[in-house]
């Protein structure tokens, strides 16, 4: 062999070598996390919905964040109500993935003391969102639910 063989030999092996322990700590790094929303808010319908509150977001890897929620849509709503829940978010890496705008499809009947639960999207992230709540609303509605960090 001659000097340059064994040379190059040895920067592939400390480059395979740096690839390897980068790849390692990138997959430590992209290990998934559960987070738990707590919120309660109120809002109104008709026709249009909107909805705005406050809640506190933590997860398993110890993050936490105090949130603003606003939830807006239409469809054929009508009702005032406040509600309390909390939701199981999956497929996030960071509380920063938490944070953004959600798809939500559900419907909902009652008046007085009512319950809800639904799914929510956002990409491949899902929310599992279950609620308790009081008022009147009737309908259906198809709406965007909005989780932002409290500034």
């Amino acid at each position: 062999m001659s000097k340059y063989t064994l040379g190059s030999t040895a920067v592939m092996l400390l480059c395979a070598g740096a690839l390897t322990g980068l790849t390692a700590t990138s997959a430590q790094a992209e290990a998934p996390v559960k987070c738990h929303l707590t919120f309660s808010m109120s809002g109104w319908s008709a026709i249009y919905q909107h909805a705005e509150g406050r809640g506190k977001v933590s997860c398993s890897n110890g993050q936490r964040a105090a949130v603003t929620i606003s939830v807006h849509g239409g469809g054929l709503t009508a009702g005032k109500f406040h509600v309390s829940g909390h939701g199981d978010i999956t497929h996030v890496y960071s509380i920063k993935d938490v944070y953004g705008s959600y798809a939500q499809a559900g419907a909902s009947a009652g008046a007085g003391s009512s319950g809800t639960a639904q799914v929510l999207t956002k990409g491949t992230t899902s929310m599992a969102l279950s609620g308790s709540g009081e008022g009147i609303d009737l309908g259906v509605a198809v709406d965007a639910f909005k989780i932002e960090p409290v500034h």
